[in-house]
């Protein structure tokens, strides 16, 4: 009789999700995969303007896939590996965009498209605190709205599933306030200010019969997904003003508030490729196939997210 393929990382006969070794376990194989082939996760949605005193302007679409594989340590923290696409798109027909026409300036801009091969990170027993990019001192816990901090300061690795028959639910946030790297002396026209705060927020379904077969490398998942930010550097909303509120007839006096929201899909698909939307998949073939393998070493780069990349590979305006 062969052994299971994928086995728990403290080899028990059951998945606890109380216990930490099996949350990473878990969570590797809803995220990613333990095997060696790629698991496809995809998001697609649009992102909106909020500006106070003004109903929600939807501005273009937001799409993009990843692959993920994990693998577990002698040590038993669980390591992490993957490649992320972003491509803004075209509201009508999902195609991605090279150029977009910003109405609230009249510009047409180039749209940064967001690439990064070298996603990766470690987790262990205790809740990682995220950083992104260089500001590692400014970092936030993992899924914070759900975690209360002991006396001793350390937070077991245990998400808040929700179980209800095979019907495994799960809540997963996280949210980033620091120095933003495209700062506004540098970049006058992309920033938007000295510091960014943007939060992304899933609710995830998967099967707990998925989570405990340890003879499948992944459990499907498919969430909802929001996404909250500051105005995209590459949308050139430095110094632009949306109005004082005065002049919205809100209260108090000031420029008004200004907030991108993202409502998307967010799944790993059932039939491979054939689950990525069409346009979106030939985008990426032309632009970057290998995006769509599992990357083949364990060489991880820093969490960047568009605002550190837009301001690694775009000359400084000023």
């Amino acid at each position: 009789m062969t052994s299971p393929s994928y086995p728990l990382p403290d080899e028990s006969a059951q998945l606890d999700l109380t216990l930490p070794a099996h949350n990473l376990y878990a969570f590797a194989k809803t995220w990613g995969t333990l095997g060696d082939e790629p698991e496809y996760g995809v998001f697609h949605g649009t992102m909106f303007a909020w500006i106070e005193g003004r109903k929600l302007m939807p501005m273009f679409g937001y799409h993009g896939t990843g692959v993920t594989k994990c693998r577990f340590l002698d040590s038993g923290s669980m390591q992490m590996r993957g490649k992320e696409t972003g491509y803004f798109t075209d509201l009508a027909t999902g195609e991605p965009i090279d150029t977009w026409d910003n109405p609230f300036t009249g510009e047409t801009v180039e749209v940064y498209h967001f690439l990064n091969d070298r996603i990766g990170g470690e987790l262990t027993h205790e809740m990682p605190v995220l950083t992104v990019g260089d500001h590692h001192d400014e970092g936030s816990l993992m899924n914070d709205s759900s975690s209360a901090v002991p006396a001793s300061g350390a937070i077991p690795f245990v998400l808040p599933w929700q179980v209800y028959g095979d019907e495994v639910l799960l809540e997963w946030d996280y949210a980033h306030e620091y120095p933003n790297p495209v700062d506004p002396v540098r970049f006058p026209r992309s920033s938007t200010g000295d510091r960014i705060n943007p939060s992304e927020h899933f609710t995830i379904y998967t099967s707990l019969s998925e989570l405990a077969d340890t003879s499948v490398p992944s459990a499907h998942f498919r969430a909802g997904f929001s996404r909250l930010s500051p105005m995209w550097p590459w949308m050139r909303m430095g110094g632009v003003s949306l109005g004082t509120r005065e002049s919205a007839g809100l209260p108090g006096t000031g420029e008004v508030g200004s907030v991108m929201f993202g409502r998307l899909f967010s799944r790993t698909t059932r039939r491979g490729l054939d689950d990525i939307p069409r346009p979106l998949l030939r985008r990426i073939e032309r632009d970057c196939p290998d995006y769509l393998e599992l990357p083949t070493d364990w060489e991880m780069g820093p969490i960047l997210s568009t605002w550190e990349a837009y301001a690694r590979d775009t000359a400084p305006e000023a």
